[in-house]
């Protein structure tokens, strides 16, 4: 038989330069795993916050009812226990923030109505107080992030959207208007607080995915303008940046580095974003590995991020998944 050399001379020269390739591809670090869904009804665009490590969460929509059912989640032990609901109207689009040991939510959408209702919720009692309303125009799909003793309030919309912030202080309950977000207007944007430092990143507006990052510092009372999350310039440190901006995205902080994931583009996203506030710079990191979602909540506890509930297209979702951002991905069967 007659053996064409040069051919298999290609042939093994392509297999070298595609082996060489795969091995010269960086793997993603952090890997996801899921734990106990939650036991209420599946939902989206619910809201939550943390309080001596547990996870609360409550309200959102199921696709026929807004909701007002509470849950709490032990993340030691891996369950659930419903709680009273929720005093305020059912409703989706709230914000929730902790504040020296107590949980506040407010604002959102009731169906017909933008709301803004506020409610602080004492764990120690198991019980809701109705505190001083939002004093902005009521609104949905605002952010909101808190910072030693005030939580911090803005942006979102109703027939209008908006970028003004508020202030609120549980030791004088009442609320201030603070200098607005720096930026266009916007309304579901994500939020996370590192080192004393509050950041409000993407959100939608004007038919556009904003692209700008702002960082509130409550010790000047100013906020600052950082790095695109996009190829804003000729450098390249953000060549990569092609999916970070989103609407409707979920945030969580772990060993001093903000994540994003989920949330929608028009089409779903399940990209994860980690951010370091020193560098002021964005890394990916593994996927999200649940089913790609929006209307997401996100919450930390320990070292150790979550994402729960959320809408896929029109599935309503109630899983929950941990992350580690220092792990190796493992495929979940």
């Amino acid at each position: 038989m007659k053996i064409n050399y040069l051919l298999l001379l290609l042939f093994a020269f392509s297999l070298g330069f595609t082996s060489c390739s795969d091995d010269d591809d960086e793997e993603l670090m952090g890997n996801w795993w899921k734990k106990s869904g939650l036991d209420g009804v599946a939902r989206s665009d619910a809201v939550g916050f943390v309080l001596d490590s547990k996870f609360y969460i409550g309200t959102g929509y199921d696709g026929d009812d807004r909701l007002t059912d509470f849950w709490v989640y032990d993340p030691d032990n891996d369950y659930w226990t419903q709680l009273s609901d929720f005093p305020g109207a059912a409703r989706n689009g709230a914000v929730g923030m902790s504040i020296n040991g107590k949980g506040y939510i407010g604002t959102g959408f009731d169906g017909e109505d933008a709301l803004k209702d506020f409610y602080e919720y004492d764990p120690s009692a198991k019980s809701w107080t109705r505190i001083d309303d939002f004093p902005g125009d009521a609104r949905y799909g605002a952010a909101a992030f808190a910072i030693d003793d005030k939580g911090y309030v803005g942006t979102g919309c109703d027939d209008l959207f908006y970028k003004d912030f508020y202030a609120y202080s549980p030791s004088s309950q009442s609320w201030e208007n603070i200098i607005s977000l720096g930026g266009d207007k916007r309304r579901d944007a994500a939020a996370f607080v590192l080192d004393g430092i509050g950041y409000i990143i993407s959100g939608y507006n004007n038919a556009s995915y904003e692209t700008d990052v702002w960082a509130y510092d409550p010790s000047t009372g100013y906020w600052t303008e950082k790095r695109h999350i996009t190829n804003y310039t000729d450098e390249k440190y953000d060549n990569d940046y092609s999916n970070i901006a989103r609407m409707n995205g979920s945030a969580f902080t772990v060993n001093g580095k903000g994540y994003l994931t989920c949330g929608s583009t028009g089409s779903l996203v399940s990209n994860v974003w980690e951010y370091d506030p020193q560098m002021d710079l964005w890394e990916e990191r593994t996927a999200f590995e649940g089913a790609a979602r929006t209307e997401a909540v996100g919450f930390s506890i320990g070292s150790k991020g979550y994402i729960v509930t959320g809408r896929s297209s029109g599935y309503y979702l109630y899983d929950l998944w941990c992350f580690d951002p220092t792990a190796e991905q493992v495929d979940n069967d």
